[in-house]
């Protein structure tokens, strides 16, 4: 990148420009004296010998040499706590040796003979001898002194920054989170967001925080209509709420929140009669085999969530006629603990940002489509006690402690009518970003995101445990922050607005400063939805950082009296992580708990938005230990890849993962087994001979330093395709879910290709994944290339 680096303006990335700064080889910390920082010192240093520096190094020597240096400097310097990782590097074989030198010229000039005639002759030579042996003493002594009570320069950096690390991490109190979450819950009855959003800025500037701003957007928001929607059997004329209650003005006045609020955002509305038509999870076999008994134009889907993206579900129903949609979550589908048969939840059909300027952000003066509808089905969220009374069935269906699924028998027709009712209005949603400005690559991002509770939408109270430990991460890194230290890479600490209507204020600041975050993101770490369960930590993260989040997931195993294999999984998650996995290919990180029986059922449960109150946090985490666990370890992840002078990303694991994906005798063609194995051969080729070495804090020269973090952060943008199903992640290095193990988008395509005459899908699917592993193997390949050019120069 130029010395000209695009920054963001005034509305965005820091309200001022962040200007590139140059990691040079002679970077220093302030305070540092001209001499440590000549360049002509460090231009002849390679000419000299290491076997001739070793000879006259003394120990201890260059630390010591430093401290005097900085000593003559204190006034100048702006931090009395430096970093040690700087210095490190800094020492120039070439000083040593020159220094050592004039010294010997120095005691010669002064030590030669004098002429015979001298009658003082003895004495003075006594004296000088003396003098010597007296400084030779006094110097082993400073020397030693100099290398016990001083790092030298074989002290690993590593071992000085996780000290540093752990001092802000034992500052992250359980009781501070918890005090924050309380504080938090008591806005979200605001009539709109910017009570919370103000908050929010007000206590991160209180902690410090620099530059924290609004960044507002307005956007197309689909909202409850002014009354229920309702679900009437023809038949009897029997009126249901989607609670499952019958309509009346008494069960409108107990349950008007729960009952406006269980609605399709962006659906389509009015109202339909049709057959209800039992499509299960709404796979493709599935409907291929019901078109083939029923006429599905115009009728009404009985769908389960789950198992699959629901926009991929609707997209098929879509195809296949049907007219709208029942969509409910079956009980045995949930942890027997859990009881939700008369719950009503909340879906959005949004895949993401405003749907009003799709691709593009919505600023003054954009172009505004009319897309008030984003799919021509009526969908209506349901409990499953409707459904129950809808198939005629009881509600308690566990026999023997085995559950047995609600369906719809198949020879009994239903009537339904099905009204549904929204509202499309243009609102403001805001985003809260604040800046740490970082050392020496402040253009270079590390986001952290976490949401607040936007107006117009459900009142659950997931978002409060997410801004709660947010802020208190905030509050550790300031405290240090305050006494002098900065990380190396700046750090966006960014509250998202509108995530509950499909990630809005995520993707619309992604759009409007994308040409700037696809240079300078490297990796975002989420924090939607931290606390889910009690009973097993649940990590997500991309391929190139696992190695990463299992190392901190095990410490923290290993401080916990359970302690399950650890969960680390590269699978499609909800929140505002969306747009950066899918548009700029940056790494991501997220940690959970989650209830075990939870991870059992089966994937997308979690696209249903239930009403939670805010106790029910509190008995999930009474303590608030689980929720200073989660800000622990993300913050030690946060720490590393802003503060390491290599980026913790391990090249050879994404190489190991798209080999682990075309395992299996289904989709195994020649080509892509071949191009997997070249891409592994340059992975293990750039992570030896190039990661390794940078690793090394004696052979680390900062610009290969720098080359290398720049291929490190852009690796998994090869493999963000173009066409994918809807739902599905653009990035193919995410599964569907845990239990795939291939490409999602191969073993769609070869579903959806059985009920097609031709296998077009297929080849399309097999293009796409087999260009992004070329490009990949084309990537790593020009890197190495780079660093051989650079040597051969050199040289």
């Amino acid at each position: 990148m130029g010395e000209n680096e695009a920054s963001l303006p005034n509305t965005s990335l820091q309200g001022k420009k962040m200007a590139y700064q140059k990691v040079n080889a002679d970077q220093r910390a302030p305070g540092h004296s001209q001499y440590l920082d000549n360049d002509d010192l460090q231009a002849t240093a390679l000419d000299l010998e290491w076997d001739m520096e070793k000879e006259l190094e003394e120990p201890g020597f260059d630390q010591f040499r430093l401290d005097r240096a900085e000593n003559q400097n204190l006034e100048n310097s702006e931090t009395a706590d430096l970093n040690l990782d700087s210095i490190q590097p800094a020492t120039s074989p070439k000083g040593r040796f020159q220094r050592l030198q004039e010294e010997s010229e120095y005691v010669t000039r002064y030590t030669r003979s004098a002429p015979k005639s001298n009658p003082c002759n003895f004495c003075r030579l006594s004296k000088m001898l003396c003098t010597a042996i007296i400084l030779f003493i006094f110097g082993i002594l400073i020397g030693y002194y100099a290398h016990k009570n001083c790092p030298s320069n074989a002290t690993s950096s590593g071992t000085l920054d996780l000290q540093l690390y752990q001092e802000i991490i034992k500052t992250i109190q359980a009781e501070d989170i918890k005090n924050s979450f309380r504080n938090l819950i008591q806005l979200y009855k605001s009539e709109d967001d910017v009570e919370i959003s103000k908050k929010i800025k007000t206590h991160w500037t209180s902690l410090g925080l620099e530059d924290v701003q609004f960044v507002n957007y307005s956007v197309l928001l689909s909202l409850p209509g002014p009354s229920p929607s309702s679900v009437t059997l023809s038949g009897s004329g029997q009126c249901f709420h989607p609670n499952g209650q019958p309509c009346s003005e008494e069960a409108r006045k107990h349950g008007s929140q729960d009952l406006l609020y269980s609605y399709a955002a962006y659906s389509a509305k009015g109202t339909l009669e049709g057959e209800v038509i039992d499509v299960g999870y709404g796979k493709a076999d599935d409907l291929k085999r019901i078109k083939k008994m029923k006429n599905t134009t115009n009728q009404i889907a009985l769908l389960k969530l789950g198992k699959l993206p629901l926009l991929y579900k609707l997209s098929l129903l879509e195809k296949a006629g049907f007219g709208g949609v029942l969509l409910y979550i079956d009980p045995c589908d949930l942890p027997k603990t859990t009881n939700l048969s008369y719950d009503t939840f909340m879906v959005s059909l949004n895949p993401g940002g405003d749907p009003s300027t799709p691709g593009y952000p919505s600023v003054d003066g954009s172009f505004r489509q009319n897309r008030s509808d984003l799919t021509s089905l009526l969908v209506q969220p349901i409990s499953a006690s409707l459904v129950a009374k809808l198939i005629s069935s009881p509600q308690d269906r566990t026999k023997n402690g085995v559950c047995s699924p609600l369906e719809l028998p198949n020879n009994e027709e239903r009537i339904v009518n099905m009204q549904v009712q929204t509202v499309t209005k243009f609102k403001t949603v805001t985003n809260v970003v604040g800046y740490l400005k970082g050392l020496t690559s402040p253009d270079r991002y590390v986001i952290v995101g976490s949401h607040h509770h936007t107006a117009y939408s459900y009142n659950g109270q997931e978002w409060a445990s997410s801004t709660a430990i947010i802020t208190a991460f905030i509050r550790a890194l300031m405290l240090r922050v305050k006494r002098g230290w900065r990380p190396d890479r700046t750090i966006v600490f960014c509250s998202w607005g509108g995530t509950t209507f499909g990630n809005i204020g995520s993707y619309e600041w992604g759009e409007e400063f994308k040409k700037v975050l696809q240079r300078n993101v490297v990796a975002y770490v989420s924090l939607h939805s931290p606390i889910r369960g009690n009973s097993s930590l649940y990590s997500v993260s991309s391929p190139s950082l696992q190695q990463l989040v299992a190392e901190k997931s095990n410490f923290n195993c290993s401080r916990r009296a359970h302690c399950p294999g650890t969960n680390v999984s590269s699978v499609q998650i909800r929140g505002d992580a969306d747009y950066f996995i899918n548009h700029l290919g940056v790494p991501t990180v997220q940690f959970a708990y989650e209830d075990i029986k939870a991870l059992q059922s089966p994937s997308f449960l979690s696209e249903a938005l239930f009403l939670k109150r805010a106790t029910k946090i509190e008995e999930m985490d009474p303590f608030f230990n689980l929720h200073e666990t989660i800000t622990k370890l993300s913050g030690e992840v946060i720490l590393q890849i802003a503060n390491e002078p290599v980026l913790p990303f391990n090249a050879l694991d994404i190489a190991l993962e798209v080999q682990n994906n075309l395992k299996g005798d289904q989709l195994n063609p020649h080509q892509l087994l071949a191009l997997a194995s070249r891409l592994r051969e340059s992975a293990q080729v750039f992570q030896s001979d190039e990661m390794r070495p940078a690793n090394d804090p004696k052979e680390r020269a900062p610009i290969r330093v720098r080359m290398l973090n720049d291929i490190l952060q852009d690796m998994e943008k090869s493999f963000l395709v173009e066409q994918v199903p809807p739902g599905f992640y653009r990035n193919i290095l995410y599964h569907v879910d845990e239990k795939t193990s291939q490409f999602s988008i191969l073993l769609e395509a070869l579903e959806h290709c059985k009920s097609l005459p031709s296998n077009k899908t297929l080849q399309e699917a097999l293009s796409e994944v087999l260009n992004s592993i070329n490009s990949a193997q084309v990537y790593f390949k020009a890197g190495l290339d780079v660093f051989e050019n650079v040597l051969a120069g050199k040289n």
